[in-house]
């Protein structure tokens, strides 16, 4: 991109995991990156413009967008448990606020819109989080439809990596193996995932940006097809065998044995990284991130890991 003009792109949830990653990887790839979000990013580049605003205040959203090029709109409530708890949270953040970044970049005359969606769309399980995913295709859709407006939606399957939530299900078992030397699992460990790194999902994210992708639906996920339970023996393992491992009822919530597909709103082409993080040095990695996060609360462990690779 150094011989032509900059292109400008927006994007909201940029404080979170898979935003601050995608604000990284569109930086490092030469876009001019401004960031939107409710609260101020750890992960701000120099290289960033940051806007702090609202996605339920349409001025804010409608100042924000103003002069983008493209929007990545991937400010949710994402936490499919918060969701069953609270609906109308749900809906509000993952409805009303995609709606308000369809309206401004229509006034704005954005190239186009890349929506962050997910494979429970395809499922009957998600409560409201998948609910409200599923309404806000239908909404870009018809934006597009109606006004012209160009998309891209783009359907994450189970992403790992450094920055994420403490509700994210790998993140979530390596706190349990660092503070309590033991994981509890909800179901029986034969479900299969297609587990992706952060950084190879963001790279796919930015990838979307070609002209072939506009306008159509993506699955991102990874090319590592791995049992639950071979996933929790592998990290049992870099522990030296010294966690120990339980299945509890499986969680009806999110629970799928190996794909959550239910039925089909609108088909999607599958994007999987050329080349890849490795699991098992992702996770390795992952952990020590983990592991300094937790001592820097003041909360030491005694670790037993194999000795990570240089």
């Amino acid at each position: 991109m150094t011989n032509m003009k900059r292109k400008k792109v927006l994007v909201s949830g940029s404080s979170g995991f898979l935003g601050s990653h995608i604000a990284d990887t569109l930086d490092d790839a030469g876009y001019k990156v401004t960031l939107f979000d409710l609260t101020p990013s750890y992960y701000k580049r120099r290289t960033q413009n940051e806007i702090i605003g609202d996605i339920l205040n349409y001025e804010d959203v409608f100042n924000a967008v103003d002069c983008h090029d493209f929007v990545y709109h991937f400010a949710a409530q994402a936490d499919i448990e918060s969701s069953a708890d609270d609906p109308v949270k749900t809906i509000n953040e993952n409805i009303i606020g995609t709606q308000n970044f369809l309206e401004a970049s229509l006034k704005h005359n954005v190239k186009r819109i890349l929506f962050a969606s997910t494979i429970y769309v395809y499922s009957e399980l998600g409560s409201f989080y998948r609910v409200s995913k599923q309404a806000s295709e239908k909404i870009i859709e018809e934006y597009y439809k109606e006004f012209g407006l160009n998309y891209t939606v783009l359907r994450y399957g189970s992403i790992y990596g450094p920055r994420a939530n403490y509700f994210n299900s790998i993140t979530s078992m390596l706190i349990q193996a660092l503070r309590d030397k033991k994981i509890f699992r909800r179901g029986d460990g034969e479900e299969i995932r297609e587990y992706i790194h952060v950084k190879d999902a963001a790279k796919l994210s930015v990838e979307a940006l070609e002209n072939y992708y506009q306008n159509k639906h993506l699955i991102i996920t990874g090319n590592q097809k791995i049992k639950v339970k071979d996933l929790l023996t592998m990290i049992k393992e870099i522990f030296q065998n010294t966690i120990e491992v339980k299945y509890g009822k499986e969680d009806e919530l999110h629970h799928y044995e190996i794909t959550p597909y239910a039925f089909k709103p609108q088909i999607a082409q599958k994007l999987t990284p050329k080349t890849h993080y490795d699991l098992g040095q992702g996770l390795l990695d992952l952990i020590y991130d983990i592991n300094n996060k937790l001592e820097n609360e003041n909360k030491p462990f005694n670790v037993s890991l194999r000795k990570r690779k240089k």
